[in-house]
């Protein structure tokens, strides 16, 4: 591997990133990484004191090679020496050991919990950039445990360092020619280390999305909504051998890094020790000759083999270290996101009516060449019921999220009551609209708790508001037949008590309509209701939805007819507005709509397109 020398831009984002890393360290507890750094300096210190207490104590014994007759007196130093680096050596680990465990709990609440606040200020549309989600990937990747590396690599480090200066101190004294070993070898090997790490940095990098497929893989094989299909459908085989794909291929490329590391390391425990060896020759013969002490040569004897394994541990250390600042710049970067610069203050709360107007608004996806919608023009009059209408991937759901301000519109106005969305305060605006999605949430919880969620600051704790907002939106009696009525835990991740997508959506309907809010809006509320229980629902539509403006999208023709207007969406843009007689009476898109769903046989057999259809004998 060539030994390339970092430049000086990498070094400097490499201190940056290590010092940010200490100061949010520092922050966190100050008393336990001072307690860290002290009890790594007195175990930087062991060795040397251990050498300086083992040739004092030789040569209080042995003058001119010959045994010394001495006092307790004389020695009693060296023996309390002793003594205290040995508590130190005792001590210094398991105070670096308890600091370090303290340190790593109060990190990871610290770490996760910045990280969690932090991207629920970023935009929805952030996530849903794929270049966005490596970015959340990175971060994610257990940065408490990251930091905790590079505590542990940092300290680690540092030990290794203070023993090896402090070693390397007393053997210049006794043979100045060992700094001939330390800097020609240690530097090229510090550089082979670095260029590892780097080189491991650079292929974790590039994996993080075929980590994400093996994820993926691993979830369809052994999740409750895909295992059943899997199963049926033998995928089992092919999704392993994708997966066992990827993972052979890691493996291979981390073997050749495991050999060049094995390679290396030896390459350099042979050379330094033959050198040290040879110094140690000559310091024998300076004995032999008189020039030094018996302590001299038992003191060199032992304290070279401690200096080149120190030597060696404080270059891993110190690399592991560094790389570990490369998964932490992840952490920062994904620090450094801003959310979506609003185009206006956003801080006016004024009473909201539900009045919506939208004029001229584009919106186009991260990394799309096609817009999702284009110049639509919309009004919705307060207390009025809007329903939307169009094929999949007209852009009904954008539309809806940009009125709800989850996302930002690429160009063109929403007003809000004759005011425009961005003088609206985000929080304020999004606490008057309720909003059930076509993906609803399915949270494991109470069945109380789901429908307080709607409003968890208000209604959480409040039973009989929960009972009466059941009530009204029809789920009192589904709630009364699980095990333990409203505080029956639902899921099957910590629960026993699951339900059909059909009953949560009834849940996730209700927690819409629990909200205090001006605006409902519906995304396909009924898709996986029964006849029975869609029949249920809009008969206590009108009571539930009064005084409020409801925008409400479905597939379903029978919904539709609760809606004053009916609004029609093709390709992103808007082609027909009106009530149900007045769009069929044009024979339009929305006429073309409405006969597939009432009769779709017969329309496929006026179809051109269509396929034959031969019946079964």
């Amino acid at each position: 591997m060539q030994l390339k020398i970092p430049s000086r831009a990498d070094a400097q984002k490499l201190l940056a990133n290590g010092w940010w890393a200490v100061n949010l360290i520092w922050s966190t507890s100050p008393g336990l990484t001072l307690g860290l750094a002290l009890a790594t300096l007195g175990r930087g210190l062991v060795p040397a004191g251990l050498a300086i207490f083992a040739r004092g104590l030789i040569n209080a014994f042995v003058s001119d090679g010959a045994v010394a007759t001495v006092t307790f007196e004389s020695v009693a130093p060296w023996l309390v020496l002793g003594f205290g680096v040995t508590v130190v050596e005792a001590l210094a680990p398991l105070t670096a050991r308890f600091c370090t465990d303290r340190l790593h709990d109060d990190v990871n609440i610290r770490i996760t919990s910045d990280v969690l606040a932090h991207a629920e200020q970023l935009e929805p549309i952030f996530f849903e950039d794929p270049h966005n989600r490596n970015l959340l990937d990175r971060a994610q990747q257990s940065p408490a445990d990251r930091f905790m590396r590079f505590i542990a690599e940092a300290q680690n480090s540092l030990t290794h360092l203070l023993q090896t200066v402090f070693l390397g101190a007393i053997l210049v004294v006794i043979e100045p020619l060992i700094v001939l070993v330390l800097a020609p070898f240690a530097l090229p090997y510090l550089f082979f280390h670095w260029r590892l790490s780097k080189r491991r940095y650079d292929e974790e990098y590039r994996r993080t999305p075929q980590r994400r497929w093996t994820g993926y893989f691993v979830s369809l094989l052994t999740g409750r909504e895909s295992l059943a299909e899997v199963r049926l459908l033998n995928l089992s085989p092919f999704l392993r051998g994708k997966f066992a794909e990827l993972m052979t291929r890691f493996r291979n490329i981390d073997r050749a890094l495991y050999w060049r590391s094995f390679a290396g390391s030896s390459l350099f425990a042979l050379v330094t020790t033959a050198a040290f060896y040879l110094i140690f020759i000559r310091v024998i013969m300076k004995v032999m000759n008189g020039v030094l002490t018996v302590g001299d040569i038992a003191v060199f004897g032992a304290a070279t083999s401690r200096l080149r394994f120190s030597l060696e541990l404080a270059i891993r250390s110190l690399t592991g270290a560094l790389e570990q600042t490369l998964y932490i710049a992840n952490l920062i970067e994904f620090f450094r996101q801003k959310p979506a610069p609003r185009r206006a203050s956003g801080t006016l709360q004024p009473a909201c009516r539900g009045e919506i107007r939208m004029k001229n608004v584009s919106f186009t996806y991260p990394g799309s060449a096609t817009a999702a919608l284009r110049d639509v023009s919309l009004h919705v009059r307060a207390g009025e019921t809007l329903a939307i209408v169009g094929e999949n991937g007209a852009g009904k759901t954008t539309l809806v999220k940009l009125i709800a301000r989850l996302y930002e519109p690429g160009s063109g106005s929403i007003e809000f009551d004759g005011i425009d969305a961005g003088a609206l305060s985000t929080a304020y605006l999004q606490k008057h609209i309720g909003f059930v999605f076509q993906d609803f949430a399915r949270y494991e919880a109470t069945a109380g708790e789901n429908i307080a969620y709607g409003d968890w600051q208000r209604l959480l704790g409040k039973q009989r508001e929960i009972e009466e907002i059941a009530r009204l939106s029809g789920v009192d009696q589904l709630i009364a037949a699980m095990p333990s009525g409203y505080d029956t835990q639902l899921g099957r991740l910590f629960g026993k008590h699951d339900l059909s997508r059909g009953q949560w959506q009834k849940l996730a309907i209700a927690r819409a309509f629990a909200r205090d809010a001006a605006v409902l809006i519906l995304d396909e509320p009924a898709a996986s209701l029964s006849v029975q229980a869609e029949y249920e629902l809009f008969c206590r539509f009108r009571e539930l939805s009064r005084g409020r403006t409801t925008i409400l999208i479905s597939h379903r023709f029978s919904t539709l007819s609760i809606a004053d207007r009916i609004v029609v969406l093709d390709k992103g843009t808007v082609v027909e507005c009106g009530t149900h007689q007045e769009l069929l009476a044009r024979g339009g898109l929305y006429a073309r709509l409405y006969r597939l769903h009432r009769h779709p046989l017969k329309s496929m057999a006026t179809d051109k397109n269509a396929r034959k259809i031969v019946p079964l004998k």
